[in-house]
Protein backbone atom coordinates (compact mmCIF):
# COMPACT_ATOMS: atom_id res chain seq x y z
CA UNK A 1 0.00 0.00 0.00
CA UNK A 2 1.10 3.33 -1.04
CA UNK A 3 0.29 6.43 1.00
CA UNK A 4 -0.99 9.55 -0.94
CA UNK A 5 -1.49 12.92 -0.33
CA UNK A 6 -4.59 12.90 -1.24
CA UNK A 7 -7.20 13.45 2.13
CA UNK A 8 -10.54 12.33 2.57
CA UNK A 9 -12.88 13.65 5.14
CA UNK A 10 -15.54 11.38 6.11
CA UNK A 11 -18.99 12.75 7.79
CA UNK A 12 -21.03 10.38 9.23
CA UNK A 13 -23.25 9.85 12.97
CA UNK A 14 -22.33 6.30 12.85
CA UNK A 15 -19.23 5.22 14.26
CA UNK A 16 -19.59 2.07 12.25
CA UNK A 17 -19.96 3.30 8.81
CA UNK A 18 -16.64 6.05 10.14
CA UNK A 19 -14.56 2.84 10.52
CA UNK A 20 -15.68 0.56 7.66
CA UNK A 21 -15.67 3.32 5.25
CA UNK A 22 -12.54 4.84 6.45
CA UNK A 23 -10.37 1.51 7.11
CA UNK A 24 -11.27 0.45 3.45
CA UNK A 25 -9.66 4.08 2.05
CA UNK A 26 -7.01 4.08 4.21
CA UNK A 27 -6.22 0.57 2.64
CA UNK A 28 -5.94 2.60 -0.61
CA UNK A 29 -3.60 4.98 0.63
CA UNK A 30 -5.96 7.85 1.38
CA UNK A 31 -5.31 10.16 4.11
CA UNK A 32 -8.61 9.59 6.11
CA UNK A 33 -10.16 12.47 8.53
CA UNK A 34 -13.45 11.78 10.24
CA UNK A 35 -16.54 14.18 11.61
CA UNK A 36 -19.89 12.70 13.23
CA UNK A 37 -22.11 15.82 12.18
CA UNK A 38 -22.58 18.93 10.03
CA UNK A 39 -21.19 21.46 12.30
CA UNK A 40 -17.98 19.39 12.94
CA UNK A 41 -17.46 18.98 9.34
CA UNK A 42 -17.36 22.19 8.45
CA UNK A 43 -14.42 22.73 11.30
CA UNK A 44 -12.36 19.80 9.92
CA UNK A 45 -13.05 20.56 6.33
CA UNK A 46 -11.58 24.34 7.46
CA UNK A 47 -9.09 22.98 8.86
CA UNK A 48 -7.64 19.80 6.86
CA UNK A 49 -8.92 21.32 3.13
CA UNK A 50 -9.72 17.69 2.22
CA UNK A 51 -9.55 16.99 -1.89
CA UNK A 52 -13.02 14.90 -1.11
CA UNK A 53 -16.00 15.35 1.10
CA UNK A 54 -18.40 11.95 1.45
CA UNK A 55 -20.79 12.95 3.77
CA UNK A 56 -23.98 11.41 5.80
CA UNK A 57 -27.26 13.39 4.80
CA UNK A 58 -29.14 12.99 7.63
CA UNK A 59 -27.67 12.83 10.93
CA UNK A 60 -28.44 15.07 14.43
CA UNK A 61 -27.09 18.71 14.86
CA UNK A 62 -26.44 19.74 11.22
CA UNK A 63 -27.68 17.48 8.46
CA UNK A 64 -25.40 17.42 5.57
CA UNK A 65 -27.47 19.27 3.27
CA UNK A 66 -27.17 22.50 5.54
CA UNK A 67 -23.02 21.66 6.02
CA UNK A 68 -23.16 21.43 2.20
CA UNK A 69 -24.31 24.80 1.29
CA UNK A 70 -22.04 25.79 4.47
CA UNK A 71 -19.13 24.51 2.76
CA UNK A 72 -19.38 25.76 -0.34
CA UNK A 73 -19.28 29.36 1.13
CA UNK A 74 -15.83 28.81 1.88
CA UNK A 75 -13.25 30.16 -0.53
CA UNK A 76 -10.86 27.58 -0.01
CA UNK A 77 -12.79 24.87 -0.32
CA UNK A 78 -14.11 25.68 -3.68
CA UNK A 79 -12.47 22.83 -5.67
CA UNK A 80 -13.30 19.84 -2.99
CA UNK A 81 -15.93 17.26 -4.21
CA UNK A 82 -18.29 16.66 -1.66
CA UNK A 83 -20.68 13.32 -2.39
CA UNK A 84 -23.59 12.30 -0.13
CA UNK A 85 -24.05 9.13 1.47
CA UNK A 86 -27.49 8.26 1.60
CA UNK A 87 -29.75 5.21 2.89
CA UNK A 88 -31.78 3.55 0.05
CA UNK A 89 -34.96 3.87 2.34
CA UNK A 90 -34.46 8.01 3.16
CA UNK A 91 -36.54 10.22 1.49
CA UNK A 92 -33.99 12.07 -0.31
CA UNK A 93 -34.19 14.31 -3.03
CA UNK A 94 -31.14 13.65 -5.79
CA UNK A 95 -31.96 17.21 -6.77
CA UNK A 96 -32.03 18.79 -3.49
CA UNK A 97 -28.91 17.52 -3.22
CA UNK A 98 -27.27 18.56 -6.15
CA UNK A 99 -28.55 22.37 -5.19
CA UNK A 100 -27.25 21.79 -2.33
CA UNK A 101 -24.06 21.83 -4.23
CA UNK A 102 -23.37 18.23 -4.16
CA UNK A 103 -21.73 16.76 -6.81
CA UNK A 104 -22.47 13.14 -6.62
CA UNK A 105 -23.85 10.52 -4.64
CA UNK A 106 -23.07 7.12 -3.08
CA UNK A 107 -26.08 4.85 -1.69
CA UNK A 108 -25.66 2.96 0.85
CA UNK A 109 -24.71 0.17 1.68
CA UNK A 110 -22.10 -0.22 -0.48
CA UNK A 111 -19.40 -2.84 -1.44
CA UNK A 112 -15.62 -1.86 -0.66
CA UNK A 113 -14.60 -2.55 -3.97
CA UNK A 114 -17.47 -0.50 -5.36
CA UNK A 115 -16.57 2.58 -3.12
CA UNK A 116 -13.34 2.77 -4.09
CA UNK A 117 -13.94 2.32 -7.16
CA UNK A 118 -15.87 4.90 -7.31
CA UNK A 119 -14.06 7.50 -5.05
CA UNK A 120 -10.60 7.15 -7.53
CA UNK A 121 -13.99 8.11 -10.26
CA UNK A 122 -14.51 11.02 -8.03
CA UNK A 123 -10.51 12.14 -7.51
CA UNK A 124 -10.30 11.59 -11.13
CA UNK A 125 -12.71 14.28 -12.25
CA UNK A 126 -10.73 16.43 -10.02
CA UNK A 127 -7.49 16.44 -11.54
CA UNK A 128 -9.11 16.68 -14.78
CA UNK A 129 -10.66 20.10 -13.53
CA UNK A 130 -7.11 20.89 -12.57
CA UNK A 131 -5.68 20.84 -15.81
CA UNK A 132 -8.68 23.23 -17.09
CA UNK A 133 -7.53 26.50 -17.92
CA UNK A 134 -8.90 29.22 -15.13
CA UNK A 135 -9.86 31.64 -16.99
CA UNK A 136 -11.62 32.04 -20.90
CA UNK A 137 -13.15 35.15 -22.72
CA UNK A 138 -15.81 34.28 -25.10
CA UNK A 139 -17.99 37.00 -26.66
CA UNK A 140 -16.91 39.70 -24.78
CA UNK A 141 -17.64 37.21 -21.29
CA UNK A 142 -15.08 36.91 -18.54
CA UNK A 143 -15.33 33.32 -16.95
CA UNK A 144 -13.34 32.51 -14.05
CA UNK A 145 -13.24 28.91 -13.09
CA UNK A 146 -11.33 29.57 -9.52
CA UNK A 147 -13.33 32.79 -8.53
CA UNK A 148 -16.58 30.96 -9.77
CA UNK A 149 -16.91 34.90 -11.35
CA UNK A 150 -18.38 35.58 -14.21
CA UNK A 151 -18.50 39.04 -16.08
CA UNK A 152 -20.54 40.88 -18.91
CA UNK A 153 -20.74 43.81 -19.66
CA UNK A 154 -19.09 45.07 -16.50
CA UNK A 155 -21.71 43.15 -14.63
CA UNK A 156 -20.75 40.53 -12.44
CA UNK A 157 -23.37 37.83 -12.89
CA UNK A 158 -23.42 35.13 -9.57
CA UNK A 159 -24.42 31.48 -10.44
CA UNK A 160 -24.49 28.48 -8.54
CA UNK A 161 -22.18 25.77 -8.66
CA UNK A 162 -23.88 23.41 -10.91
CA UNK A 163 -25.09 26.35 -13.20
CA UNK A 164 -21.70 27.60 -13.17
CA UNK A 165 -19.98 24.21 -14.72
CA UNK A 166 -22.56 24.00 -17.13
CA UNK A 167 -21.78 27.52 -18.46
CA UNK A 168 -18.31 26.87 -18.70
CA UNK A 169 -18.44 23.46 -20.24
CA UNK A 170 -20.51 24.93 -23.48
CA UNK A 171 -18.58 27.83 -23.23
CA UNK A 172 -15.13 26.38 -23.77
CA UNK A 173 -15.73 24.94 -26.72
CA UNK A 174 -18.86 27.48 -28.54
CA UNK A 175 -20.25 26.12 -31.11
CA UNK A 176 -19.64 22.62 -30.13
CA UNK A 177 -22.98 20.59 -29.67
CA UNK A 178 -22.88 18.79 -26.34
CA UNK A 179 -24.49 15.44 -26.21
CA UNK A 180 -27.38 15.25 -22.76
CA UNK A 181 -25.29 11.85 -22.19
CA UNK A 182 -22.03 14.01 -22.01
CA UNK A 183 -23.08 16.68 -20.19
CA UNK A 184 -24.30 14.64 -17.34
CA UNK A 185 -21.40 12.94 -17.09
CA UNK A 186 -19.03 16.12 -16.66
CA UNK A 187 -21.29 17.99 -15.08
CA UNK A 188 -22.68 15.69 -12.78
CA UNK A 189 -20.93 12.25 -12.48
CA UNK A 190 -21.36 9.41 -15.33
CA UNK A 191 -22.31 7.53 -12.45
CA UNK A 192 -25.38 10.16 -11.53
CA UNK A 193 -29.06 9.09 -12.14
CA UNK A 194 -30.84 12.64 -13.19
CA UNK A 195 -33.52 13.46 -15.25
CA UNK A 196 -32.71 15.10 -18.66
CA UNK A 197 -34.95 17.61 -17.42
CA UNK A 198 -32.34 18.39 -14.25
CA UNK A 199 -29.92 19.75 -17.80
CA UNK A 200 -33.10 21.54 -18.91
CA UNK A 201 -33.87 23.54 -15.98
CA UNK A 202 -29.93 23.95 -15.42
CA UNK A 203 -30.21 25.88 -19.29
CA UNK A 204 -33.23 27.50 -18.87
CA UNK A 205 -31.43 29.63 -15.70
CA UNK A 206 -28.80 30.46 -17.84
CA UNK A 207 -30.78 31.93 -20.60
CA UNK A 208 -32.91 34.04 -18.10
CA UNK A 209 -29.08 35.26 -16.83
CA UNK A 210 -26.35 35.29 -19.29
CA UNK A 211 -28.68 35.85 -22.75
CA UNK A 212 -31.50 33.80 -24.43
CA UNK A 213 -29.79 33.74 -27.77
CA UNK A 214 -26.32 32.22 -26.59
CA UNK A 215 -27.66 28.65 -26.01
CA UNK A 216 -28.84 26.66 -28.94
CA UNK A 217 -31.11 23.65 -28.09
CA UNK A 218 -30.23 20.62 -30.92
CA UNK A 219 -33.36 18.78 -30.73
CA UNK A 220 -32.61 15.33 -29.63
CA UNK A 221 -29.32 15.62 -28.92
CA UNK A 222 -28.30 18.39 -26.56
CA UNK A 223 -27.35 22.13 -26.07
CA UNK A 224 -24.24 24.20 -27.31
CA UNK A 225 -23.42 27.83 -26.79
CA UNK A 226 -23.16 30.48 -29.94
CA UNK A 227 -21.50 33.77 -29.85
Amino acid sequence: MKKTQTKILLVDDEPDILEIVGYNLAQEGYQIVTASNGKEAIAKAQKELPELIIMDVMMAEMDGMEACEHIRKIPELNNVIITFLTARSEDYSQVAGFDAGADDYITKPIKPKLLVSKVKALLRRLKEQEVVSDTLNVGGIEINREEYKIIKGNIEIALPRKEFELFYLLASKPGKVFKRDEILDKVWGNEVVVGGRTIDVHIRKLREKIGEDLFKTIKGVGYKFEV
